[in-house]
Protein backbone atom coordinates (compact mmCIF):
# COMPACT_ATOMS: atom_id res chain seq x y z
CA UNK A 1 0.00 0.00 0.00
CA UNK A 2 1.61 3.57 -0.85
CA UNK A 3 2.59 5.24 1.94
CA UNK A 4 0.57 8.50 0.15
CA UNK A 5 -2.26 6.33 0.69
CA UNK A 6 -1.86 4.94 3.74
CA UNK A 7 -2.24 8.37 5.47
CA UNK A 8 -5.34 10.17 3.50
CA UNK A 9 -7.89 10.91 5.27
CA UNK A 10 -11.99 11.17 4.13
CA UNK A 11 -14.18 13.60 6.06
CA UNK A 12 -17.72 10.97 7.14
CA UNK A 13 -19.15 12.34 4.15
CA UNK A 14 -16.40 10.92 1.53
CA UNK A 15 -16.47 8.03 3.21
CA UNK A 16 -20.13 7.52 2.50
CA UNK A 17 -19.61 8.16 -1.11
CA UNK A 18 -16.69 6.03 -1.90
CA UNK A 19 -18.44 3.32 -0.46
CA UNK A 20 -22.21 4.02 -1.55
CA UNK A 21 -23.01 3.66 1.99
CA UNK A 22 -26.18 6.12 3.61
CA UNK A 23 -25.85 7.72 6.79
CA UNK A 24 -28.45 5.14 8.50
CA UNK A 25 -26.33 2.33 7.75
CA UNK A 26 -23.34 3.76 9.09
CA UNK A 27 -25.13 4.91 12.29
CA UNK A 28 -26.62 1.27 12.59
CA UNK A 29 -23.00 -0.75 12.85
CA UNK A 30 -21.93 2.05 15.28
CA UNK A 31 -24.67 1.24 17.50
CA UNK A 32 -24.15 -2.07 17.28
CA UNK A 33 -20.88 -1.48 17.97
CA UNK A 34 -19.07 -2.65 14.88
CA UNK A 35 -17.35 0.30 14.68
CA UNK A 36 -16.61 3.42 16.72
CA UNK A 37 -18.34 6.73 15.91
CA UNK A 38 -16.29 8.90 13.58
CA UNK A 39 -16.02 11.65 11.80
CA UNK A 40 -12.36 11.04 9.63
CA UNK A 41 -12.21 8.36 8.58
CA UNK A 42 -8.31 7.07 7.40
CA UNK A 43 -7.94 4.17 5.13
CA UNK A 44 -8.16 1.23 7.93
CA UNK A 45 -11.01 2.63 8.27
CA UNK A 46 -12.21 1.73 4.81
CA UNK A 47 -11.16 -1.20 4.61
CA UNK A 48 -13.48 -1.76 7.51
CA UNK A 49 -16.41 -0.39 6.20
CA UNK A 50 -15.55 -2.39 2.80
CA UNK A 51 -15.58 -5.33 4.88
CA UNK A 52 -19.10 -4.82 6.77
CA UNK A 53 -20.75 -3.89 3.57
CA UNK A 54 -19.59 -7.32 1.59
CA UNK A 55 -20.90 -9.31 4.44
CA UNK A 56 -24.07 -7.08 5.05
CA UNK A 57 -24.41 -7.70 0.95
CA UNK A 58 -24.03 -11.33 1.46
CA UNK A 59 -26.91 -11.18 3.98
CA UNK A 60 -24.73 -11.74 6.93
CA UNK A 61 -26.92 -11.01 10.32
CA UNK A 62 -24.94 -8.21 12.48
CA UNK A 63 -25.09 -10.22 15.47
CA UNK A 64 -23.13 -13.09 13.90
CA UNK A 65 -20.61 -10.41 12.72
CA UNK A 66 -20.42 -8.87 16.15
CA UNK A 67 -19.97 -12.50 17.86
CA UNK A 68 -16.98 -13.26 15.42
CA UNK A 69 -15.16 -10.38 15.40
CA UNK A 70 -15.34 -10.54 19.53
CA UNK A 71 -14.22 -13.99 19.19
CA UNK A 72 -11.53 -13.23 16.70
CA UNK A 73 -10.34 -10.37 19.83
CA UNK A 74 -10.12 -13.32 22.49
CA UNK A 75 -8.42 -15.87 20.49
CA UNK A 76 -5.94 -13.56 18.73
CA UNK A 77 -4.83 -10.64 21.56
CA UNK A 78 -2.49 -9.41 19.10
CA UNK A 79 -5.51 -8.19 16.74
CA UNK A 80 -6.35 -5.22 17.59
CA UNK A 81 -9.37 -4.70 14.91
CA UNK A 82 -9.96 -7.41 13.44
CA UNK A 83 -12.03 -5.63 10.40
CA UNK A 84 -9.12 -3.48 9.24
CA UNK A 85 -5.94 -6.24 10.41
CA UNK A 86 -7.50 -9.83 8.60
CA UNK A 87 -9.64 -10.70 6.09
CA UNK A 88 -12.95 -11.61 6.57
CA UNK A 89 -15.72 -12.82 4.38
CA UNK A 90 -19.00 -15.18 4.36
CA UNK A 91 -19.19 -18.93 2.74
CA UNK A 92 -22.52 -19.36 2.76
CA UNK A 93 -24.07 -18.85 5.98
CA UNK A 94 -20.84 -18.70 8.09
CA UNK A 95 -18.14 -16.38 8.54
CA UNK A 96 -14.60 -17.09 7.87
CA UNK A 97 -11.38 -15.64 8.67
CA UNK A 98 -8.29 -15.89 6.59
CA UNK A 99 -5.06 -16.05 8.73
CA UNK A 100 -1.39 -16.97 6.59
CA UNK A 101 -3.57 -18.06 4.15
CA UNK A 102 -6.07 -20.92 5.98
CA UNK A 103 -9.35 -20.45 6.70
CA UNK A 104 -10.54 -20.21 10.70
CA UNK A 105 -13.91 -20.42 11.62
CA UNK A 106 -13.50 -17.35 14.27
CA UNK A 107 -15.87 -18.43 17.12
CA UNK A 108 -14.99 -22.26 17.02
CA UNK A 109 -11.19 -21.75 16.20
CA UNK A 110 -11.53 -24.52 14.06
CA UNK A 111 -9.23 -24.75 10.45
CA UNK A 112 -11.97 -25.38 7.84
CA UNK A 113 -11.88 -27.65 5.06
CA UNK A 114 -13.54 -26.82 1.63
CA UNK A 115 -16.37 -28.82 2.46
CA UNK A 116 -19.25 -27.35 4.09
CA UNK A 117 -20.94 -29.59 6.66
CA UNK A 118 -23.56 -27.19 8.35
CA UNK A 119 -24.58 -27.43 4.25
CA UNK A 120 -24.78 -30.80 3.71
CA UNK A 121 -26.69 -31.70 7.10
CA UNK A 122 -29.31 -28.69 5.67
CA UNK A 123 -29.91 -30.49 2.86
CA UNK A 124 -30.22 -33.76 4.19
CA UNK A 125 -32.75 -32.61 6.45
CA UNK A 126 -36.12 -33.16 5.91
CA UNK A 127 -38.21 -30.67 8.82
CA UNK A 128 -41.71 -32.71 9.83
CA UNK A 129 -44.73 -29.94 9.71
CA UNK A 130 -44.89 -28.05 13.17
CA UNK A 131 -41.34 -28.19 13.86
CA UNK A 132 -39.89 -25.56 15.85
CA UNK A 133 -38.28 -22.56 14.22
CA UNK A 134 -34.49 -23.28 13.67
CA UNK A 135 -32.06 -20.63 15.25
CA UNK A 136 -30.86 -19.54 12.14
CA UNK A 137 -34.64 -18.53 11.16
CA UNK A 138 -34.71 -16.85 14.96
CA UNK A 139 -32.18 -14.88 14.54
CA UNK A 140 -32.98 -13.45 10.84
CA UNK A 141 -36.61 -12.48 12.87
CA UNK A 142 -34.92 -10.93 15.80
CA UNK A 143 -32.49 -8.95 12.72
CA UNK A 144 -35.76 -7.80 11.09
CA UNK A 145 -37.23 -6.39 13.97
CA UNK A 146 -33.57 -5.16 15.49
CA UNK A 147 -33.67 -3.39 12.11
CA UNK A 148 -37.38 -1.84 12.52
CA UNK A 149 -36.14 -0.62 16.09
CA UNK A 150 -33.57 0.93 14.37
CA UNK A 151 -35.60 3.07 11.68
CA UNK A 152 -38.32 4.12 14.26
CA UNK A 153 -35.31 5.40 16.61
CA UNK A 154 -34.34 7.54 12.71
CA UNK A 155 -38.19 8.57 12.70
CA UNK A 156 -37.84 9.68 16.07
CA UNK A 157 -41.12 7.46 16.54
CA UNK A 158 -42.69 7.00 20.00
CA UNK A 159 -40.58 5.17 22.86
CA UNK A 160 -43.16 2.74 22.73
CA UNK A 161 -43.31 1.59 19.19
CA UNK A 162 -39.07 1.12 19.45
CA UNK A 163 -39.52 -0.52 22.77
CA UNK A 164 -41.76 -3.23 21.44
CA UNK A 165 -39.51 -3.65 18.41
CA UNK A 166 -36.64 -4.53 20.65
CA UNK A 167 -38.54 -6.62 22.36
CA UNK A 168 -39.44 -8.93 19.48
CA UNK A 169 -35.93 -8.85 18.77
CA UNK A 170 -35.05 -9.83 22.03
CA UNK A 171 -38.40 -12.46 22.17
CA UNK A 172 -37.02 -14.03 18.83
CA UNK A 173 -33.88 -14.21 20.15
CA UNK A 174 -32.62 -14.19 23.34
CA UNK A 175 -28.83 -13.77 22.55
CA UNK A 176 -29.63 -10.36 20.38
CA UNK A 177 -27.79 -8.54 22.18
CA UNK A 178 -27.60 -5.20 20.03
CA UNK A 179 -31.42 -5.39 20.56
CA UNK A 180 -30.77 -5.56 24.35
CA UNK A 181 -28.50 -2.90 24.11
CA UNK A 182 -30.59 -0.45 22.40
CA UNK A 183 -33.88 -1.52 25.19
CA UNK A 184 -31.68 -1.06 27.44
CA UNK A 185 -30.73 2.89 26.24
CA UNK A 186 -34.04 3.53 25.87
CA UNK A 187 -35.09 2.77 29.09
CA UNK A 188 -31.94 4.92 30.13
CA UNK A 189 -33.43 7.85 28.06
CA UNK A 190 -36.58 7.58 30.22
CA UNK A 191 -34.73 7.48 33.32
CA UNK A 192 -35.43 3.59 33.92
CA UNK A 193 -32.34 2.89 35.25
CA UNK A 194 -33.13 -0.35 37.02
CA UNK A 195 -34.55 -1.62 33.80
CA UNK A 196 -31.55 -0.03 31.69
CA UNK A 197 -28.74 -1.83 33.74
CA UNK A 198 -31.04 -5.65 33.53
CA UNK A 199 -30.60 -5.10 29.63
CA UNK A 200 -26.84 -4.28 29.64
CA UNK A 201 -26.53 -6.90 31.90
CA UNK A 202 -28.28 -9.33 30.02
CA UNK A 203 -26.42 -8.16 27.10
CA UNK A 204 -23.21 -8.78 28.74
CA UNK A 205 -24.40 -12.07 30.20
CA UNK A 206 -25.01 -13.12 26.72
CA UNK A 207 -21.60 -11.52 24.94
CA UNK A 208 -19.28 -10.75 27.74
CA UNK A 209 -16.85 -9.01 25.29
CA UNK A 210 -19.58 -6.40 23.79
CA UNK A 211 -17.69 -3.18 24.86
CA UNK A 212 -20.60 -0.89 23.63
CA UNK A 213 -22.96 -2.68 26.44
CA UNK A 214 -20.18 -1.83 29.28
CA UNK A 215 -19.86 1.44 27.59
CA UNK A 216 -23.30 1.83 28.23
CA UNK A 217 -23.34 0.88 32.06
CA UNK A 218 -20.43 2.92 32.45
CA UNK A 219 -22.83 6.09 30.89
CA UNK A 220 -25.60 4.77 33.17
CA UNK A 221 -23.18 4.07 36.63
CA UNK A 222 -22.24 7.95 36.07
CA UNK A 223 -25.35 9.31 35.63
CA UNK A 224 -26.38 7.61 39.11
CA UNK A 225 -23.25 9.06 40.87
CA UNK A 226 -21.42 5.64 41.31
CA UNK A 227 -17.85 6.97 39.32
CA UNK A 228 -15.93 3.75 40.63
CA UNK A 229 -18.19 1.12 38.48
CA UNK A 230 -18.60 3.94 35.65
CA UNK A 231 -14.42 4.30 35.54
CA UNK A 232 -14.10 0.49 35.84
CA UNK A 233 -16.68 -0.01 32.67
CA UNK A 234 -14.90 2.51 30.90
CA UNK A 235 -12.22 0.77 30.90
CA UNK A 236 -13.01 -2.48 30.54
CA UNK A 237 -14.83 -1.20 26.77
CA UNK A 238 -11.53 0.42 25.82
CA UNK A 239 -9.83 -2.51 27.14
CA UNK A 240 -12.10 -4.82 24.74
CA UNK A 241 -11.73 -2.21 22.26
CA UNK A 242 -8.58 0.79 22.28
CA UNK A 243 -10.09 2.65 19.56
CA UNK A 244 -13.38 3.58 21.22
CA UNK A 245 -13.23 7.42 21.39
CA UNK A 246 -16.56 8.29 23.05
CA UNK A 247 -15.40 5.93 26.32
CA UNK A 248 -12.15 7.75 25.83
CA UNK A 249 -14.34 11.03 25.96
CA UNK A 250 -16.45 10.36 29.29
CA UNK A 251 -13.62 8.63 30.97
CA UNK A 252 -11.97 11.98 30.70
CA UNK A 253 -14.35 13.87 31.77
CA UNK A 254 -14.89 11.70 34.68
CA UNK A 255 -11.12 11.88 35.69
CA UNK A 256 -11.21 15.13 35.63
CA UNK A 257 -14.34 15.70 37.80
CA UNK A 258 -12.66 13.49 40.64
CA UNK A 259 -9.33 15.31 39.90
CA UNK A 260 -7.05 12.83 38.40
CA UNK A 261 -5.67 15.80 35.99
CA UNK A 262 -3.23 12.84 34.06
CA UNK A 263 -5.21 10.43 33.22
CA UNK A 264 -7.42 12.79 32.67
CA UNK A 265 -5.23 13.95 30.18
CA UNK A 266 -3.84 11.18 28.58
CA UNK A 267 -7.62 10.08 27.04
CA UNK A 268 -8.13 13.53 26.10
CA UNK A 269 -5.38 12.99 24.29
CA UNK A 270 -6.39 9.49 22.92
CA UNK A 271 -9.83 10.76 21.64
CA UNK A 272 -8.58 13.51 20.05
CA UNK A 273 -5.96 11.17 18.28
CA UNK A 274 -8.77 9.15 16.86
CA UNK A 275 -11.18 12.29 16.45
CA UNK A 276 -9.32 15.50 15.73
CA UNK A 277 -11.29 17.68 13.72
CA UNK A 278 -15.34 17.08 15.20
CA UNK A 279 -17.14 19.48 16.75
CA UNK A 280 -16.73 17.12 19.72
CA UNK A 281 -12.96 17.31 19.09
CA UNK A 282 -12.58 21.51 19.77
CA UNK A 283 -14.13 20.42 23.30
CA UNK A 284 -11.51 18.23 24.16
CA UNK A 285 -8.71 20.45 23.10
CA UNK A 286 -10.29 23.24 25.12
CA UNK A 287 -10.74 20.42 28.15
CA UNK A 288 -6.91 19.41 27.75
CA UNK A 289 -5.66 23.18 27.27
CA UNK A 290 -7.47 24.24 30.33
CA UNK A 291 -5.63 21.43 32.37
CA UNK A 292 -2.45 21.97 31.12
CA UNK A 293 -2.95 25.99 32.00
CA UNK A 294 -3.90 24.84 35.31
CA UNK A 295 -1.11 22.61 35.72
CA UNK A 296 1.49 25.78 35.01
CA UNK A 297 -0.62 28.34 36.85
CA UNK A 298 -0.79 26.31 40.06
CA UNK A 299 2.87 24.86 39.59
CA UNK A 300 2.13 21.47 41.72
CA UNK A 301 1.98 17.89 40.65
CA UNK A 302 -1.72 16.74 39.87
CA UNK A 303 -3.08 13.73 41.16
CA UNK A 304 -2.19 11.05 39.30
CA UNK A 305 -4.43 8.22 39.42
CA UNK A 306 -4.44 4.79 39.13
Amino acid sequence: MPEKLARQTHSRREARRILGLSERQLRSWEKQGLIPRLEVFGFPDLVALRTLEKLRQDRVPAARIRRAVSAIRQKLSQVENPLTELKLFSEGRRIVVLIEGQKMEPVSGQLLLDFDAEEMDRLLAFPSRGAPRSAATREREAERCFQRGLELEQARAPFEEIMQAYQRAVEADPASVGALVNLGTVYYNLRDWAEAERCYERALAVEPTYALAHFNLGNLYDERGDAEQAVAHYERALNLNPCYGDAHYNLALLCQRQGLWMKAVRHWTAYLKLDPASSWALIARRELDKLRQAAVVSGSRPRVGR
